[in-house]
């Protein structure tokens, strides 16, 4: 029998919190605003690849956070290491009628990137997402965007293509980006 024949659409509410050895998840909410924005740079750098930030005070980056609370998809979550609230990411682009989840969002500060608490935070949702029914996991990265990219292979995951004009990163700097491509205008 095929999975086609057997497959049923998921009934999934997004979790509370997960914990690991070195990380622990919790949906994110205004209380962690602080501590995250202080271990969070303000500069336009570190935000390039995401669709928001910098956030120059911590009441602007409290109004995302707000903002981030209030929606159902994506999902987002705080992550805390030994270091304190120092990340967030996301459950996203969730399709229960097809098991395909999507984890993104990912805006880790510089004192949890390339930790343990760093790799069991993707593992955490990875292994969530999979024991609840998920059949597929994605993670998009802007293709300019080596260190998430070599992340990505590194966690498993597997380059599948270049979505062309997906979306538009960098806005609140001005500079609108997304993966280098020619496209061609008008009608095809």
């Amino acid at each position: 029998m095929t999975e086609a024949a057997t497959w049923r659409p998921l009934s999934w509410t997004p979790p509370e919190a997960l914990e690991g050895r070195w990380a622990r998840l919790e949906r994110l909410s205004p209380r962690r605003a602080a501590a995250l924005h202080a271990a969070n740079p303000t500069v336009a750098d570190h935000w390039r690849y995401l669709a928001y930030g910098p956030f120059p005070t911590a009441e602007a980056y409290g109004g995302w956070v707000a903002g981030a609370v209030a929606l159902e998809d994506p999902a987002f979550y705080a992550v805390r290491s030994v270091a304190g609230w120092t990340g967030v990411l996301a459950l996203m682009r969730v399709d229960r009628a097809n098991g395909v989840i999507e984890i993104g969002h990912i805006a880790f500060s510089p004192g949890l990137q390339r930790t343990p608490a760093s790799t069991e935070a993707i593992h955490l949702l990875l292994d969530h997402a999979f024991a609840s029914g998920f059949r597929r996991v994605e993670w998009k990265c802007n293709v300019e965007n080596a260190p998430s990219r070599r992340a990505a292979s590194r966690l498993g995951f597997t380059a599948e293509g270049v979505f062309r004009q997906h979306m538009m990163v960098g806005a609140a700097t001005g500079t609108p980006r997304g993966s280098p491509s020619s496209i061609r205008k008008g009608r095809i």
